[in-house]
C-alpha cells in the first residue's frame, strides 16, 4: 500500500476484516511484503526504494508485535488496612512509644503512623531471629529454582512489574505519601519515575552485562578460550532506610532478581507500613510473571532483626544508613566474611561560580531548590552545602530567600498546591535539626527564611513539619558544614573573591572537599568548560556540571555510590548489577573441532623438563619461556630460545 501510494497516490480503503490468528497474520505479512518485492522489481525508481524501505519497517515493527510475548497485567487493590479513612476519628500516634520506656510497655511490635497528621496506621510484628533465618530459608529455596531462568523469563519480569508501575502510579504514590509525608510530586519523582528508569535500563542492557564475557587469552596459553561468567550469589540481604518506602524496595529487587538472586529485605521502622501493599504487589507479580512467589522476602523490626540479617547467612548483604550503624554492620558481617554494600549518605557541594548571568541565577535558584527541598531534604544524595562566589553571592541569596519564603508546608496527601510535607522521623530528627541551626547562628550565620521548630498554635505543630530554611553566611567552623542534615535546609557559604576566575574557584573547590562525606556533587557556571573543570575537582562518587548531582541517577546506566565516609561499592549501573554476582573465570580448549584427533593432541601436557620428577633443566626451561614471550630485543628472545633447546636435552 505504502509503493502504491507513492507511486499513483491513494489508495482505495480496506474493506473490514477480522482479526487473524497468528498463522494468518504471518501469511498476509508474507502475502503483502512479496507483492511490495515484484513492484519495486517492475518499477525501480527513488520511490519504489523508498517505498521498499518504509515497507520493510511496517512488516518488521507489525511482525515484532505479532510475535511479542505480551505482558502480564497485575492488579493489586489498596485495600482499607494500606489506607486508612481520613476522617478525623483515627487515633494518633503517641510519640512516647518510640522511648525506651514506652518500647518495653510493648516490645514486640514495629509502631506505624502518618508524619503529616500523627494518624495511627497500625503495628508490624519485630521479626526474631528464628523469623529472619526463616525468610532466608524461604528465599533461598526460590533462588535454587530461579537461578537456572532464562534471560527471557527476567524481563518478562521486569516488564510485568514496570507495566504494573506506570499503570498504578497514584497508588504507590499515595501510599508512600502516607508512611513518609512527603507530597505526591516528590513522591512520583524520588519513588515511581526512578523506578520505572531503572526497570527500563535493566530490561534492555540487564543481560548484556551479565551474560558471559570472552576475554584476551594469555600469551603462553594461545590454544585456549577464556570468558567470564556472572554467577548469581544466592541470597541477597538489604537493610534500606525510610526516605523513599517504595524505591528504597523496589531498587534492590530489581537488580537482585535479574542477577538470578533471591533478596531479604529488613525495612526501616519508620517504613514498614507500606510493605503490606508492596509486598502484596510483588507476590502479585512474581506469580504473574511465572516466578517463584518467595524470591522477595521482607522482614520488620527494630536494630536487633537487622543484626540478625547480617548474621543470617546470606551470600552478600546491601546497607543504607548512617556512618555510625555501617560500621556495626560491617563489623557484624566480618565475622562470616559476608560482602557488604556500604551506602551511608552525604553532604553533596553545591558551587556557583562568578560568572553566571543574571538570567542564569533565576535558572540555578530553581534547581538549587529542588535540591534541597524535594522529600524535605532527606536525600542520601542531595546539596546540602552551597558554596556561591562573592560575585554572585547576593542575587543568589535573594532569589532563594524569596523562592523558600513562599513554599506552602503541611499534610500533603490531598492539597496539591503543599511544596514541603512532613519529617518522617518526627521530632527526633527535628531537634538535630535545631540544634545545627542554633550553633551555626551562634557562629554568625544568618537566618532568611525558617529555622524554628513549629509549637504552640502553629497548624504546623499538629504534625511532624520543620519549616523550608534557609541560612546564609555560615561559617567553615559550623557543626552544619561538616555533619548530616538530611532535612530541609539551604547552607549557604560566601566564596570570598581570591582576586581571580582560577583562585575563586581553587577556594571554592577547597571549601566543597573539607568534608567527610563525598557522594555526589556539583557546579554551575556560564562557562561549560568551567563547570564541567571544577566538578571535576570535588571529592565524590558523582558529580554533574550545570545540573543538579542528582541528575547522575536518572541515567541508570552509571553507578551509585560514594567515598570517605559515604561508603563503597555500588548499585545502579553494569557495576551494580555485576555486584550481586560471583565473577566466575572459565577456560577451555579452543581447538576440540579439529578433525582427525588434532583437537586431543593439542591439550596441555606438561614438557619434559617440568615433569616430575625432576631431571634439572625445569628453572631453564621456565627462564627461556620468559625469555623469549616477553623478552624485549632479538638476541633476548634467541638467548630464550637456547635455553628451552638446552633444558629439553637433559
Amino acid at each position: 500500500q505504502i509503493h502504491t501510494y507513492m507511486r499513483f497516490g491513494p489508495p482505495p480503503p480496506l474493506p473490514p476484516v477480522a482479526t487473524p490468528d497468528l498463522a494468518s497474520a504471518l501469511a498476509t505479512l508474507a502475502a503483502a511484503f512479496a507483492d511490495v518485492l515484484s513492484a519495486a522489481a517492475a518499477d525501480i525508481s527513488w520511490q519504489s526504494a523508498a517505498a521498499l524501505a518504509a515497507s520493510l519497517c511496517c512488516v518488521y515493527l507489525l511482525g515484532a508485535v505479532l510475535l511479542s510475548e505480551p505482558t502480564p497485567r497485575v492488579d493489586v487493590p489498596v485495600d482499607e488496612d494500606v489506607e486508612p479513612k481520613i476522617d478525623g476519628s483515627t487515633a494518633k500516634f503517641d510519640a512516647a512509644l518510640l522511648t525506651a520506656e514506652g518500647a518495653r510497655r510493648e516490645p514486640s511490635v514495629v509502631y506505624c503512623w502518618d508524619p503529616s497528621s500523627m494518624d495511627m496506621l497500625g503495628t508490624l510484628p519485630v521479626a526474631s531471629a528464628e523469623d529472619v533465618a526463616a525468610a532466608v530459608g524461604r528465599a533461598r529455596v526460590a533462588q535454587a529454582a530461579w537461578a537456572g531462568s532464562t534471560w527471557g523469563a527476567r524481563r518478562r519480569l521486569l516488564r510485568t512489574m514496570l507495566r504494573f508501575v506506570t499503570e498504578n502510579q497514584r497508588a504507590i504514590a499515595r501510599v508512600a505519601v502516607r508512611e513518609s509525608g512527603k507530597t505526591m510530586v516528590d513522591a512520583i519523582f524520588g519513588e515511581i519515575l526512578v523506578t520505572c528508569e531503572k526497570l527500563k535500563w535493566t530490561i534492555a542492557h540487564g543481560e548484556a552485562a551479565l551474560r558471559p564475557e570472552r576475554r584476551p587469552t594469555g600469551t603462553l596459553a594461545m590454544t585456549k578460550r577464556v570468558k567470564v561468567e556472572w554467577r548469581p550469589v544466592g541470597v541477597v540481604g538489604a537493610i534500606v532506610p525510610w526516605n523513599y518506602p517504595f524505591h528504597n524496595v523496589f531498587n534492590p529487587v530489581i537488580s537482585a532478581l535479574f542477577a538470578g538472586n533471591g533478596i531479604v529485605i529488613k525495612v526501616s521502622e519508620y517504613a514498614s507500613w507500606s510493605t503490606l501493599y508492596y509486598g502484596r504487589a510483588l507476590r502479585a507479580i512474581l506469580a504473574a510473571a511465572g516466578a517463584p512467589t518467595d524470591l522477595v522476602q521482607f522482614v520488620t523490626g527494630y536494630g536487633s532483626t537487622g543484626a540478625a540479617l547480617v548474621g543470617s547467612g546470606v551470600d552478600k548483604l546491601i546497607f543504607v544508613g548512617s556512618p555510625s550503624v555501617g560500621g556495626h554492620v560491617m563489623r557484624a558481617a566480618a565475622a562470616s566474611l559476608t560482602p557488604v554494600v556500604l551506602e551511608l549518605g552525604g553532604k553533596d557541594p553545591f558551587v556557583v561560580c562568578d560568572d553566571v548571568s543574571e538570567a542564569e541565577l533565576d535558572r540555578i535558584a530553581q534547581v538549587a531548590c529542588r535540591g534541597v527541598f524535594q522529600n524535605m531534604g532527606q536525600n542520601c544524595a542531595g546539596p546540602e552545602r552551597f558554596f556561591v562566589a562573592d560575585a554572585a553571592y547576593a542575587g543568589f541569596c535573594s532569589r532563594v530567600g524569596a523562592i523558600a519564603s513562599r513554599l506552602k508546608c503541611g499534610p500533603p496527601l490531598d492539597d496539591a498546591e503543599v511544596d514541603c510535607g512532613a519529617i518522617t522521623m518526627g521530632r527526633r530528627q527535628m531537634g538535630h535539626y535545631q540544634a545545627l541551626v542554633d550553633d551555626a547562628v551562634s557562629k554568625g550565620a544568618r537566618l532568611l527564611v525558617g529555622g524554628y521548630t513549629p509549637s504552640g498554635d502553629d497548624p504546623l505543630a499538629a504534625g511532624s513539619f520543620y519549616p523550608p530554611t534557609v541560612i546564609v553566611d555560615v561559617p567553615e567552623s559550623a557543626d552544619i558544614l561538616q555533619t548530616e542534615i538530611f532535612g530541609p535546609i539551604m547552607c549557604v557559604v560566601r566564596v570570598a573573591d581570591c582576586g581571580g576566575a582560577a583562585a575563586n574557584d581553587d577556594e571554592a573547590v577547597r571549601l566543597a572537599n573539607n568534608c567527610d562525606f563525598a557522594l555526589s556533587s556539583c557546579a554551575f557556571a556560564q562557562s561549560a568548560p568551567r563547570a564541567r573543570a571544577v566538578a571535576a575537582r570535588l571529592e565524590a562518587g558523582m558529580s554533574a556540571s550545570n545540573d543538579l548531582e542528582g541528575s547522575t541517577y536518572l541515567s541508570q546506566s552509571l553507578p551509585f555510590g560514594g567515598r570517605k565516609q559515604s561508603g563503597f561499592d555500588r548499585f545502579a549501573g553494569i557495576e551494580g548489577l555485576r555486584g550481586l554476582t560471583t565473577p566466575r573465570a572459565v577456560c577451555d580448549d579452543a581447538l576440540e573441532w579439529l578433525p582427525f584427533g588434532l583437537g586431543a593432541l593439542l591439550r596441555t601436557a606438561i614438557p619434559p623438563p617440568l615433569q616430575y620428577p625432576s631431571r634439572g633443566g625445569g628453572f631453564d626451561f621456565a627462564s627461556g619461556l620468559i625469555e623469549l614471550f616477553y623478552g624485549e630485543g632479538v638476541s633476548l628472545k634467541l638467548r630464550g630460545v637456547a635455553k628451552l633447546i638446552g633444558a629439553a636435552a637433559k
